[in-house]
């Protein structure tokens, strides 16, 4: 059954994607623990990131929707809770553990096929490290004294051999990582980690396919099939067969934004029907340039019509909003980018660069002064 479009504006369209996002509420997601449980869970992944000028980002993600987050309680989440693991959606993540088995494919498909960082892994040493971590518990990688380095395969490679077993064996499942200091990672056996005792069935194309579009529509609120397939994109036939599918039964509904060109947007009718309960957000946010909101830069580009820059590996003299710029949304619109660096020895947030977006207000500043000033609370108290 083909169905007529429904046409919202682009003010709609963001409207429903800060509320997917929970960017609109002052804790959506209530405190501690059960909030980044609740928090990961819903937006289906948290991107981590080595960076550290300010408190990094899988921190920083969550921290924009709870207010009183601190690290310890994503620590306990990974470690005593276990309902999140780490893997790679289109970057490192923290991912519910309830969505494991939508992984176990890709995890299949890399014991076949090695990671190119590892080249060729020796399978007697590498069952060896296994049986290290099954006799005396979770590793990492200053429990281990490589006699001999070798060349770095790439500039983000260790020269142990040990680092390629590990992550080889993180990637195809045999292991996960049981715990962060910092970003050191333990490796544990996934299944006594998890307490697993029997093969978890991994799911099928149509099955990972529904998994992609219900993340989509959860936590974008409309979404394309882009953006649904974002770092997925031999997923993008069967997504898009299911997005007719559920078109034609009148699950979702096929969206047309004003003043885009093409109807490639689709959401739920519940979704739809909140519209008109949405009042415009006042919230002011210091966002992450990997929040969810922002790292699907086109998209951002589209609806909210600022194309974000991340310049960390652009030459300095080339660069236009600064090393780490975060980008700052002041209700629906996305007003300045904000270069900082956290001084740790003085304990103060230094401003590298600040970049308007849209004509500055002395009121419009003083809100951002705040947000920064609570931002600056968390650094130290992180």
């Amino acid at each position: 059954m083909n169905r007529r479009p429904v046409i919202i504006s682009q003010a709609d369209a963001r409207r429903l994607w800060l509320r997917a996002q929970r960017l609109d509420e002052q804790a959506p997601f209530g405190a501690g623990p059960s909030a980044v449980t609740a928090a990961i869970e819903h937006l289906g992944y948290v991107q981590i990131d080595t960076i550290n000028v300010i408190e990094r980002c899988h921190h920083h993600i969550l921290w924009s929707r709870i207010p009183r987050y601190r690290p310890a309680a994503l620590s306990a989440v990974q470690s005593k809770e276990k309902s999140a693991f780490e893997y790679w959606t289109h970057a490192l993540a923290y991912v519910p553990t309830r969505d494991y088995r939508f992984f176990l494919p890709a995890m299949k498909a890399r014991r076949s096929k090695a990671h190119p960082f590892h080249g060729a892994i020796d399978p007697d040493a590498y069952a060896a490290m296994l049986t290290r971590i099954r006799d005396q518990g979770p590793l990492s990688l200053r429990d281990i004294d490589d006699e001999t380095l070798e060349e770095k395969r790439h500039p983000w490679a260790s020269r142990k051999p040990s680092k390629r077993m590990l992550d080889h064996g993180f990637w195809i499942g045999d292991l996960t990582i049981s715990a962060r200091t910092g970003m050191l990672k333990s490796y544990e056996l996934t299944d006594r980690h998890f307490g697993w005792n029997e093969p978890m069935p991994a799911v099928t194309p149509d099955e990972f396919a529904a998994y992609l579009l219900d993340r989509g529509l959860r936590a974008q609120g409309i979404a394309s099939l882009e953006s649904m397939t974002y770092g997925d994109a031999p997923a993008k036939a069967a997504v898009a067969r299911l997005v007719a599918e559920r078109v034609g039964s009148g699950a979702i509904v096929p969206i047309e934004i004003e003043g885009l060109s093409r109807v490639n947007h689709w959401a739920t009718p519940a979704a739809l029907d909140e519209i008109a309960t949405l009042e415009r957000s006042r919230r002011v946010h210091i966002l992450s340039p990997f929040d969810p909101l922002v790292i699907q830069r086109k998209r951002l580009a589209t609806l909210f019509g600022h194309d974000h820059r991340f310049e960390a590996y652009v030459p300095a003299a080339k660069r236009i909003l600064g090393y780490f710029a975060l980008p700052v949304l002041v209700g629906d619109r996305v007003v300045a980018a904000i270069d900082t660096k956290m001084d740790r020895k003085v304990g103060a947030l230094a401003i590298q660069k600040w970049t308007w977006l849209v004509p500055e207000t002395p009121t419009l500043r003083g809100r951002i002064e705040v947000a920064l000033n609570r931002f600056e609370q968390f650094q130290k108290m992180a």
